[in-house]
């Protein structure tokens, strides 16, 4: 089966900022794309047992980060996850059995729509937030949604090619 690869282009000159959010929308559409045209089933399907690693737990964790450190510490704002009850420390976005997969990817790109405003209303990369006493700035989560993403697209792919033998970026 082939998708059609629609990701966003990362610009190779230009100011940091565009280049970090395209960056960013970039690895936001590779997990889309590595999700694309699987069925319920297979988006919940475990890579390995005793791993609960999935293409859907993977969606979900996604949403998790993106609301996490864009809402919740660059923007002060204290949401809570639709996943994990309060005061729990098991990451429920990973438990996927029964999962609703339109909930999850309508999550997902609602968190990612917000990150994306937040990023637009700091007056600079060098805007900050903190978390446990440390302090964060726009750049640096930039910087590390872009690794949270790469290193997830990673596992991506491998579930994608077990599930299918679909390979690729």
């Amino acid at each position: 089966m082939t998708i059609q690869d629609q990701r966003t282009s990362v610009p190779y000159t230009g100011d940091e900022r565009a280049v970090l959010t395209a960056m960013l929308d970039f690895q936001r559409d590779t997990l889309a794309l590595k999700c694309a045209g699987l069925t319920p089933e297979q988006l919940r399907t475990r890579a390995v047992d005793p791993s609960a690693l999935s293409l859907l737990g993977l969606v979900r964790h996604a949403a998790e980060v993106e609301r996490g450190w864009f809402r919740n510490v660059l923007n002060g704002e204290r949401s809570l996850s639709p996943w994990t009850p309060p005061g729990s420390t098991d990451w429920a976005d990973f438990e996927v059995d029964g999962a609703d997969v339109d909930e999850a990817f309508t999550i997902w790109r609602e968190q990612c729509a917000r990150s994306r405003a937040i990023v637009a209303e700091a007056d600079s990369l060098d805007a900050t937030g903190t978390h446990e006493g440390e302090t964060y700035s726009v750049r640096y989560l930039l910087a590390h949604m872009i690794e949270e993403y790469a290193r997830h697209n990673g596992h991506a792919d491998l579930l994608r090619e077990r599930l299918d033998g679909a390979t690729g970026e």
